[in-house]
C-alpha cells in the first residue's frame, strides 16, 4: 500500500467518442486486474478514512482496496456487498468525486484513489468467477411489501431477503428497477446490470409483480390485510416546469418523457409517443446530472444542435463533473448565466425561448451565491424542442390517503425516526421521502428501513 507517489490516479478509460455517439453502450471500460490492483495499493489506509464517512452508505472501502491489492478478490468481493445492495451499480452510476473520492486524503495534491472504477471492476470481475450475493433460505413466517423497484426497493428487498423474510415488490410499470431502468441512460448503466440484480432477488425468493399499481390493480387495504409490513419506495417523478409562460407548447416535454421513451424504444418496446428530436434544434433547461442525460441522448438522437442552459456558471452546476465534461467532448454547446423569461409560440408549438441574462451576488452564509436577473438583457434561443430537467417532486398517490401516511408541505412523505410512517405498519425511504436525490441516499434509506422492518418483526 502507500503507493500514491508511485502510481497517479488513473481514470476509467472511455470509448472514442465519434464510436460511443453511434449507440447507447457504456462509455466508461471496466478497469482490467493489473489498473484495479494499482489503483487500490494507492490507497493510504488512513486510519479515520475520510472516503468512508463520505459514504452515505459508509462503505468499508480502505478494507475492499486492501484486498483488491492483495488479490484477495473472494474477501474484496464479500466486504463491498456487505454494506451496499449493488455496488456495481453505484460504481459507475455514483457522483464519486462530491462523495467518497471527492473526501479522500489524497485529494490534497495526489489524486483521489479511483474508488468507483475500483468497486466496479471488484464485482464484475466476481461475477465472471462465478460468484453473487449469497441469501439464506426464506426462514420467517413474516412477510413484506415493497411498493417501488426502485434503487430503494431494491435495496429493502436485498436487506429483508438477507434476514430470510419473504418479500413481494409491486411496480407499476413494464419492468423492474425504477430510475435504473428508465431515468439513467444505457450510456452510463448497461440494463443488463440491473435485470442481474432482480433476477438475484428472484431466485432468493421474492415475488415480483409488474404492471400492478397500487390502488388501481390492487388496493392498499388488501396489502394492509395480506403483509405484516410495506415499504414505500415510490420515488419523486413529477417532473419540474419553469413556471413561465408558453410552457404549456406542444414541443416543450418533461426531462423524464424523454429519457424513459428513449430507454423503452431501445429496449424494444413500440412507443407511441415517441420525442423524435432528429435534425431538430434541442434545448435543455437544468444544469443537473438529469440535463446531463438529456443533452448526451439528444445527441445520440442526431439532434441538429444541442444547447444546455443553465442560470448559474459552470463551477455552480449541481451535476458531476465528469458529466459535463463527457457532454461538451459529445458536442452539447452551454450557455451559462441565462434564466427562462418565456417560451415563444408560433401557435402552439415553440420556436424558441426568451432568456434574460443573469448575475450572481457574493457568496452567502451557506457559501451559495444568490442569482440575480440583469434588466433589458433578454434574447431569443431558436428551439426546435424543448427540454425541461428542473428536478421533481413525490407523487402524492391516492392511497396514502387512504393508509393516513401523513405528507408534508412539498408532498414528502413524513417518518420518524425508525423509518416508520404515520401508520406505523408502513416505512418510506428514497426520493418519496427526501425529494430527489441519488441513488446512493435511496439504496441507504431502504437498508436502514429494512433494519427496522427486521426489528420490529422479528
Amino acid at each position: 500500500m502507500l503507493n500514491f507517489t508511485k502510481f497517479e490516479r488513473i481514470n476509467p478509460e472511455k470509448r472514442d467518442v465519434l464510436q460511443r455517439l453511434k449507440d447507447y453502450d457504456e462509455v466508461y471500460q471496466v478497469f482490467g486486474k493489473h489498473r484495479a490492483r494499482e489503483q487500490s495499493d494507492r490507497c493510504m489506509q488512513c486510519g479515520d478514512p475520510y472516503c468512508h464517512t463520505g459514504c452515505p452508505l459508509h462503505n468499508f472501502i480502505p478494507a475492499w482496496l486492501k484486498q483488491t491489492a492483495e488479490k484477495n478478490m473472494d474477501l474484496a468481493f464479500a466486504l463491498s456487498n456487505e454494506t451496499s445492495p449493488f455496488p456495481e451499480i453505484l460504481g459507475r452510476i455514483c457522483p464519486q468525486d462530491v462523495l467518497c473520492e471527492g473526501a479522500c486524503s489524497l485529494n490534497t495534491g495526489h489524486g483521489a484513489v479511483s474508488i468507483g472504477a475500483v468497486e466496479t471492476h471488484l464485482n464484475e470481475r466476481a461475477f465472471e468467477n462465478g460468484m453473487k450475493p449469497k441469501f439464506p433460505a426464506l426462514k420467517c413466517d413474516k412477510k413484506v411489501a415493497i411498493i417501488g423497484s426502485g434503487p430503494s426497493g431494491i435495496s429493502a428487498a436485498t436487506f429483508l431477503l438477507r434476514r430470510g423474510i419473504a418479500v413481494e415488490m409491486f411496480e407499476r410499470d413494464d419492468r423492474a428497477g425504477g430510475l435504473l431502468m428508465y431515468g439513467i441512460p444505457g450510456f452510463k448503466l448497461d440494463k443488463t446490470t440491473v435485470d442481474r440484480r432482480i433476477n438475484w432477488l428472484l431466485e432468493a425468493g421474492m415475488k415480483l409483480h409488474l404492471n400492478c399499481e397500487i390502488g388501481r390493480d390492487k388496493t392498499i387495504a388488501e396489502l394492509e390485510n395480506d403483509f405484516d409490513a410495506i415499504y414505500l419506495g415510490i420515488g419523486a417523478k413529477e417532473g419540474r416546469l419553469a413556471k413561465i409562460d408558453g410552457e404549456d407548447a406542444s414541443n416543450a416535454y418533461l426531462a423524464m418523457e424523454f429519457l424513459t421513451g428513449i430507454q423503452k424504444r431501445n429496449l424494444g418496446n413500440k412507443i407511441n409517443d415517441f420525442i423524435d428530436v432528429q435534425d431538430k434544434k434541442v434545448v435543455v433547461i437544468g444544469g443537473g446530472d438529469t440535463a446531463m442525460d438529456c443533452v448526451r441522448s439528444s445527441v445520440r438522437e442526431g439532434a441538429m444542435s444541442v444547447k444546455c442552459l443553465y442560470r448559474r456558471d459552470e463551477a455552480n452546476m449541481p451535476g458531476s463533473k465528469k458529466e459535463v465534461v463527457n457532454s461538451k467532448e459529445e458536442g452539447v454547446e452551454f450557455v451559462f448565466n441565462v434564466s427562462p423569461n418565456k417560451i415563444i409560440k408560433d401557435g402552439e408549438t415553440a420556436t424558441g425561448i426568451e432568456l434574460l441574462k443573469t448575475g450572481l451576488s457574493e457568496p452567502d452564509e451557506s457559501g451559495r451565491q444568490r442569482v440575480s436577473v440583469i434588466e433589458g438583457s433578454e434574447y431569443i434561443e431558436e428551439a426546435d424542442i424543448i427540454i425541461f430537467a428542473l428536478g421533481f417532486s413525490p407523487e402524492v398517490p391516492a392511497f396514502l390517503k387512504e393508509a393516513n401516511i401523513d405528507t408534508n408541505s412539498w408532498g414528502g412523505i413524513e417518518i420518524n425516526d425508525s423509518c416508520q410512517t404515520s401508520n406505523p405498519k408502513f416505512y418510506a425511504g428514497g426520493d418519496c421521502k427526501r425529494g430527489a436525490h441519488l441513488a446512493v441516499t435511496a439504496a441507504l434509506d431502504g437498508r436502514e428501513a429494512a433494519k427496522e422492518i427486521v426489528k420490529a418483526l422479528v
